[in-house]
């Protein structure tokens, strides 16, 4: 849902969310069967790269299309709204790396991750660090000119099919980052059964003495923190665009079914009750669609966007899990088998209530920003 993105150039935005939905109609068949195994669709993921909506965010002479977080939050929604495989996760590593990455590892790595030939995970959350990463209980040592990593990672998006994943691990300088190819010795993927995110190929990721060079420190060892802040900021609003598309998706079908289901001589959205429900859905939809629009053209200006960044998850998760909710007033039992979208797509709300950040921790943010000073945030 647009609102005000400012992209670099609103014809090619228009291009990509037909070439967006025409992938999901050739892909169908491939997601459907993906969907019932819990696999990553390769083929329509690829399609994305070759398309150029991977590396969205990648400038030009490294294989991408040069644009910024506008781009990358309609690419983002669209494809949710599509029910194409997240890259979410591939766009936020492009980031990472063009922010902290050394010329030879974004010549290395970037070129094939906006293409969709490199997947790339990232390998942060542990049994007891999710939110709090200063409990992290993975660690690197220095062996000589190389690193030795130890440790265990969950609920790893992309875990079990990716190339590279980012691994931040406690080391002596503190907590670090490391680009680690996931086919090195002593790697192990385990993969897990989640309820939303089926396509993600989720996994735990096991690191029994995984050697890598010096070369793999993303940014400098001990900065790990900030590289992590810097790029999470930003990637909220991919969470908050995948949370509206998905409601997108829900309501735009269920209005669809609705508008031609019978009741007697009515229609079911003759009835008024329908027609507030379908109002208050919209309306908080447009709402976190306003507010994450203005985050994203701050990224692009080159403004502090965090605050504005978390409002913008905060509201998306409500307006997603409000519409998603009320879907099943417009669809009734219809919407109650796994040939319909609905509970998938429900499942995969819940998820990314939680994933990056989860509601509790945005409300927590957003009041410490406000209590620290009211009159900046407009209350004095």
């Amino acid at each position: 849902m647009n609102v005000n993105l400012e992209l670099k150039d609103p014809e090619w935005g228009k291009r990509a969310v037909d070439t967006i939905r025409n992938i999901a109609v050739e892909y169908k068949d491939e997601i459907d069967d993906c969907l019932k195994n819990g696999k990553l669709p390769l083929g329509s993921f690829r399609e994305l790269g070759k398309q150029g909506l991977i590396g969205v965010v990648t400038p030009q002479e490294l294989g991408g299309y040069g644009g910024s977080a506008p781009e990358y939050c309609l690419v983002t929604e669209t494809i949710a709204r599509h029910g194409l495989p997240s890259t979410q996760a591939q766009v936020q590593g492009q980031i990472w790396i063009l922010i902290w990455g050394t010329p030879e590892q974004k010549t290395r790595y970037l070129p094939g991750m906006s293409a969709g030939t490199i997947v790339f995970s990232e390998s942060i959350s542990e049994p007891g660090a999710g939110s709090s990463l200063k409990n992290m209980q993975t660690t690197a040592k220095r062996d000589g000119d190389d690193w030795i990593i130890n440790g265990k990672k969950i609920h790893i998006n992309g875990g079990a099919a990716c190339d590279v994943t980012v691994v931040f691990a406690m080391a002596e300088e503190g907590m670090t980052a490391f680009l680690v190819d996931t086919r090195l010795a002593g790697f192990r993927a385990e993969v897990t059964d989640p309820l939303g995110y089926r396509l993600a190929l989720t996994a735990d990721m096991y690191f029994d003495n995984v050697r890598v060079p010096n070369s793999a420190v993303l940014g400098a060892p001990g900065q790990a923190m900030a590289t992590f802040l810097t790029t999470f900021n930003v990637s909220r609003l991919g969470n908050a665009s995948e949370l509206i598309g998905q409601a997108r998706r829900a309501l735009s079908d269920g209005i669809r079914y609705a508008k031609q289901r019978n009741v007697g001589d009515s229609k079911v959205t003759d009835f008024q009750g329908i027609q507030w429900t379908i109002a208050d859905c919209y309306s908080a939809l447009y709402g976190a669609s306003a507010v994450r629009d203005h985050a994203a053209n701050l990224v692009r200006q080159g403004k502090d966007h965090a605050l504005e960044s978390s409002i913008a998850k905060k509201l998306a998760i409500e307006a997603a899990e409000k519409s998603v909710n009320e879907v099943f007033s417009l669809v009734g039992s219809h919407g109650l088998y796994w040939d319909q979208p609905y509970g998938q797509i429900l499942l995969d709300v819940k998820t990314l209530r939680v994933a990056g950040g989860s509601l509790e921790i945005m409300k927590n943010f957003i009041a410490r920003q406000v209590l620290k000073d009211e009159q900046q945030r407009g209350l004095a």
